[in-house]
């Protein structure tokens, strides 16, 4: 409850991740059809994951390409933001290079808000400290998620609202806030990104990480899975590496929940969506939607739901 701030029941949630993991292979395969790669989806899974031609080389010259790469798709998104927001962020987002003395602990990827009063900027963190675990086509889908219009865009836009108080601006909501991170990465594709297949595979592929979760946090704390079924799972459905699959199997025995908000968010997000866009047909807004979504802070998600049900009212 305290991880999705809705009343699902570990099972009801276990199901989902099933549903979901399920729904999202076969988006996956569509596109193994599409580029014209024989073999099963397993196989596709270990030619994304082995082909060099999807790796950076880990080589300064390759650490350097990436952090390039990194700063050009958040350029490329800034310049359609307006598409799909009403109000963006004073605050300026920067993308930089985690530091060496902390890269062997740091995550892949992460973003580290600015202050309130600008004199830091958002700031999205790539992890450039071993190339071999970063896939191409996941890059696109993570530099959304992580910076716009992703957590930079919440988490900023929050932290301006001067007028909410001190513990709306920095309440932690972890439903809401990754998943408004995982929403962002698919608003990437409705703004028309992703146009090589291939990085729409990658975008899948870490829908899909999220998917998985469901299964198997419920897996370990609903169900009793030992350690080994559960990174048998990881690595039957996703792209991780066998590294990162190690230590997210430790994350979730030992932070029971955390793992379901991404998904769980995601998808009440989008349940909210369609509602307003259901009940106002051609009234619907997408950047009036966004701006409830971001206007009030982080929001536990039957709030949220409130929020969208008051702007339905209003627009009717």
């Amino acid at each position: 409850r305290f991880f999705t701030t809705t009343d699902l029941t570990p099972d009801q949630i276990h199901q989902t991740g099933l549903a979901e993991v399920a729904r999202i292979r076969g988006e996956m395969a569509q596109i193994q059809r599409k580029v014209g790669y024989p073999g099963s989806l397993d196989d596709f899974f270990t030619h994304v994951k082995t082909d060099a031609k999807f790796h950076y080389p880990n080589t300064e010259a390759g650490k350097q390409q990436y952090l390039a790469d990194a700063k050009m798709l958040i350029a490329d998104y800034m310049a359609v933001a307006d598409k799909q927001f009403s109000n963006l962020p004073k605050q300026a987002l920067e993308v930089r290079a985690v530091e060496p003395f902390r890269e062997k602990t740091a995550s892949v990827a992460f973003y580290n808000p600015g202050t309130p009063d600008g004199s830091r900027p958002g700031i999205f963190y790539v992890n450039l400290s071993d190339m071999g675990q970063v896939l191409k086509p996941q890059l696109a889908a993570i530099a959304y998620h992580e910076g716009a219009p992703g957590h930079h865009f919440q988490i900023a836009r929050s932290l301006e609202q001067a007028d909410l108080p001190m513990f709306r601006r920095y309440s932690y909501q972890g439903a809401y806030i990754e998943g408004w991170g995982l929403y962002a990465e698919k608003l990437g594709k409705e703004a028309g990104f992703y146009q090589d297949p291939y990085d729409d595979f990658g975008r899948l592929s870490l829908e899909l990480w999220r998917a998985a979760r469901l299964v198997v946090d419920t897996g370990i704390h609903g169900k009793r899975w030992s350690r080994d079924q559960t990174v048998d799972y990881m690595r039957r459905n996703t792209l991780n590496s066998e590294r990162d699959i190690q230590s997210e199997v430790d994350r979730y025995f030992t932070n029971p929940g955390q793992a379901t908000s991404y998904k769980i968010g995601e998808l009440r997000l989008l349940d909210q969506r369609a509602k307003a866009r259901t009940a106002l047909g051609p009234k619907f807004d997408q950047r009036e939607f966004h701006e409830v979504v971001l206007a009030n802070g982080a929001l536990p998600l039957d709030v949220l739901e409130g929020h969208v049900d008051a702007y339905i009212a209003r627009k009717r």
